[in-house]
């Protein structure tokens, strides 16, 4: 089955580069960078990624991406992405990037930005991989701070598909940033967002209805909403789930009892991603894989959700 869901072509649609830096890596960089880390070796650091919901892993994320200063790091995190999920037949990833990360400490828009394009043209000139970056606001910060980190954004523009929404679900709907969505919408940014992960359906209707997204990033509270899921069908919007994540996250205490099949069995538009696989314990081949086991899932299925993530990528 490994070797059948490894020649799948697919897209990626939810993948936080940041979420790629895995523990090695780290270390290197923070290393080269003079930046000190709490965690004592690469073992400690991954002992540490027992997460007890999104936040508690948002703690470490966030730390962790201090050891990010220069062009060449942006660019070395996104090429080890790059080649790993090139080696489980990812053909084309559309990947989400937080400036706000970066910015609050100092790191320029243009060191980001830099050293992900240039990891860009090396995947695509010697992998054959496409990409395209969406940049996230981060939600527990103001609808202000977004405004401002869209406007330094589109003196990048050229480089930026789309926009999306991310960090703390709980508290932070959607409406909360209506104004910066709509602005982004008039610069031609396609909208997504992440909703009912851990907030309610309102917040999937929300970012449908106010932020008009083209796509859910996870959604798979919209099992809830009757309503809400004959919508998802008849639209055919769009979810970007995302299982080993959901359940390091506790959203579901196993793989088994994740609603993944349901959903595409009730015709649901589904794809399978990693989110931030360094973390979460695996990338795109594991999260298929893993799926295909604990689901029951066949290949033809297999086939359906990468057809999926083809059909609903922004740049293919």
């Amino acid at each position: 089955m490994r070797e059948f869901i490894e020649s799948l072509p697919k897209a990626e649609l939810h993948l936080h580069i940041e979420g790629a830096l895995e523990p090695e890596l780290m270390f290197e960089l923070a290393r080269r960078n003079a930046i000190p880390l709490r965690h004592p070796s690469v073992e400690a650091l991954r002992a540490a990624y027992r997460f007890t919901d999104l936040q508690s892993f948002l703690d470490i994320y966030y730390e962790a991406a201090a050891v990010l200063q220069t062009r060449e790091d942006f660019a070395d995190m996104a090429m080890a992405y790059f080649r790993k999920a090139a080696s489980q037949g990812v053909k084309h990833a559309e990947i989400f990037f937080d400036p706000q990360t970066h910015t609050s400490r100092g790191i320029s828009y243009e060191t980001v930005i830099r050293g992900l394009e240039e990891a860009r043209r090396v995947a695509k000139a010697e992998l054959g991989m496409t990409s395209a970056l969406i940049l996230c606001f981060l939600r527990h910060l103001s609808e202000d701070d977004a405004m401002e980190t869209l406007a330094g954004a589109l003196h990048f523009r050229d480089a930026i598909t789309g926009v999306g929404l991310d960090s703390s679900e709980r508290g932070h709907p959607p409406s909360k940033f209506a104004r910066v969505f709509e602005r982004a919408r008039a610069e031609g940014l396609i909208p997504v967002a992440h909703a009912g992960e851990e907030g309610p359906p309102e917040y999937i209707r929300e970012a449908l209805d106010i932020l008009k997204v083209r796509r859910i990033d996870h959604g798979v509270r919209c099992i809830e909403d009757p309503d809400l899921l004959k919508r998802l069908v008849d639209e055919q919007i769009p979810l970007t789930v995302c299982p080993l994540s959901n359940v390091k996250l506790r959203v579901f205490d196993t793989l088994r009892d994740h609603n993944l099949k349901q959903l595409l069995d009730l015709g649901v538009k589904v794809t399978i991603n990693s989110d931030d696989p360094a973390y979460f314990g695996g990338y795109i081949g594991e999260n298929y894989l893993s799926s295909a086991e604990a689901l029951g899932l066949t290949k033809e299925e297999l086939t359906t959700i990468a057809k999926n993530s083809i059909d609903a990528s922004f740049d293919l």
